[in-house]
């Protein structure tokens, strides 16, 4: 969100996950929480918009991340079988 709440972000998903495993209406939960059922509602509609399709930025994001921990371990075996083929070639030459 990007202007400021008086909630805070978790309390926002902790009510959001409230409304929809309990079986009580929502204006119901807003009043327990001490929030405007309006407001509740709003947040429902965004965290249903947010599951519903990752923005782009986020999946760009992710996609990058995941390129980058591919290359990463892609490194990582070679450097491992590098390894594997020293010791071995030194493990021979220790044992003449």
């Amino acid at each position: 969100m990007s202007r400021s709440s008086k909630y805070p972000e978790q309390f926002r998903k902790d009510a959001v996950e409230l409304v929809r495993s309990s079986d009580r209406p929502l204006r119901q939960v807003a009043r327990d929480l001490g929030v405007n059922h309006e407001t509740l509602r709003n947040w429902v509609k965004i965290a249903e918009r947010g599951q519903a399709k990752p923005s782009d930025a986020a999946s760009a994001a992710s996609e990058d991340e995941l390129r980058a921990l591919r290359k990463r371990v892609a490194e990582l075996e070679l450097e491992k079988e590098i390894l594997r083929k020293a010791a071995a070639y030194f493990a021979k030459e220790m044992g003449r």
